[in-house]
């Protein structure tokens, strides 16, 4: 019998992991358990890496509600500024404040000599301005010095500049934000950090030391079948297993965007709704678009459907495809590259001689290509580019300048 946590919130073992997250639909194997039970005993962030729609960013939700923690996010994009991960000087209410306590303002500096003398007896009283109370939090500092104990996600982190990565690390080593005007922030208690990637860049390697790492891939059939269940869909037993081995299928395609889980969980539900008992070629061609979010994926998935729902089932000649509602139409068999032509040859995945050999190769080798750093062109949404070409240092804002000039225009 597992030993009683010192804390209700935590957990007391691996097991107490695998229960708990079950509890809240979350189905997690043995690995998966051990590194989140690593992370909230050893007190070291998690980065999960994996391909988007594994669970990843469930995990951290999963992990809040399991232990009763406030969940806090920040969501990683191109040219993000470091103030908004860390905090920033709330200007209106400094503002606010200023106007308020200008006559306090003009006493103060009724008697000085000269100019200089005014701006040093203001300057005196920065700390005033630049306190707790007109600090606005922002996720990494609200994470650190909340009251209330916290799982911080920070999402997508690949997609960020590495200048915010480097922003990062002083957190995950040490747990603590430094504020120049104030001083130095260092949690009570310690959040619990999940970190994730799709790995559309490499990650520098003073952020991966700082912590425990996880690669998530796509379960396998049995896992993904028991998600199904814990999801209740409505979806029969056998058509959810069907369904199962026919997404797959469609994960073994050159798709530029494979189902994810949520996506097959959607599905199901999509087919509960229509009152589906048994699948075929015709009502997943209806529905396909609630995990293909491409149309030229789409085209693809669509020529192989009925060999998926039937792999007995004899396929057409390469070519024959079908519309975009998922009828099939014909061709006059003299030419195959009209406007409903999903594979024109200048994608890349076709061969050079127009022979169409996706279903030559190994699925488990697409899928661990799909995978790799850098696999992505300069025009995917998480590919690195230029970044801010300026960054406004901490505590040099809107509110310092303000206070400034009103103090100069006092002093006149």
């Amino acid at each position: 019998m597992p030993a009683t946590p010192a804390h209700p919130a935590e957990f007391a073992s691996v097991e107490d992991v695998t229960e708990r997250f079950a509890a809240q639909g979350y189905i997690a194997d043995r690995r998966l358990a051990t590194t989140v039970f690593l992370l909230t005993r050893l007190d070291k962030p998690v980065l999960l890496e994996g391909p988007a729609g594994v669970g990843k960013t469930e995990l951290a939700k999963t992990l809040a509600a399991a232990t009763g923690r406030r969940l806090l996010r920040l969501q990683c994009y191109e040219g993000q500024d470091e103030s908004r991960a860390l905090y920033e000087w709330d200007y209106g209410k400094q503002l606010l404040y200023t106007q308020m306590l200008r006559d306090k303002i003009g006493e103060l500096t009724a008697d000085a000599p000269d100019l200089v003398s005014a701006v040093r007896r203001i300057e005196e009283q920065d700390s005033v301005f630049f306190s707790d109370r007109f600090l606005a939090p922002r996720p990494l500092l609200e994470a650190v010095r909340g009251e209330e104990p916290s799982v911080l996600l920070i999402d997508e982190v690949d997609r960020a500049d590495e200048a915010l990565e480097a922003v990062l690390l002083e957190c995950l080593a040490e747990y603590q934000v430094s504020v120049p005007e104030v001083g130095t922030y260092t949690a009570k208690t310690p959040p619990y950090i999940v970190l994730t990637s799709n790995n559309s860049r490499d990650l520098s390697a003073a952020l991966k030391r700082r912590c425990l790492h996880l690669s998530l891939g796509y379960p396998d059939a049995e896992r993904e079948l028991e998600i199904l269940r814990s999801k209740e869909t409505g979806l029969p037993e056998a058509t959810a297993r069907h369904l199962v081995e026919v997404v797959r299928g469609l994960r073994e395609l050159r798709l530029r965007k494979n189902p994810s889980i949520s996506e097959t969980v959607d599905w199901a539900r999509t087919l509960a709704v229509l009152g589906v008992d048994e699948l075929g070629p015709e009502v997943l061609a209806d529905t396909a678009n609630v995990v293909l979010k491409y149309e030229r994926d789409l085209g693809r998935a669509l020529d192989v459907l009925p060999r998926l729902v039937d792999p007995n089932r004899t396929l057409p000649e390469p070519g024959h495809h079908h519309d975009g509602h998922g009828h099939p139409h014909h061709h006059d068999g003299h030419d195959h590259h009209d406007g409903h032509d999903h594979h024109d040859g200048h994608d890349g995945h076709d061969g050079h001689d127009g022979h169409d050999d996706r279903h030559e190769v190994d699925g488990r080798a697409l899928r661990t290509a799909m995978d790799q750093q850098g696999r992505h062109d300069k025009d995917y949404y998480g590919a690195p580019g230029p970044g801010p070409t300026r960054r406004t240092a901490p505590g040099a804002g809107q509110g310092a300048r303000s206070f400034a000039a009103i103090a100069r225009r006092r002093a006149v």
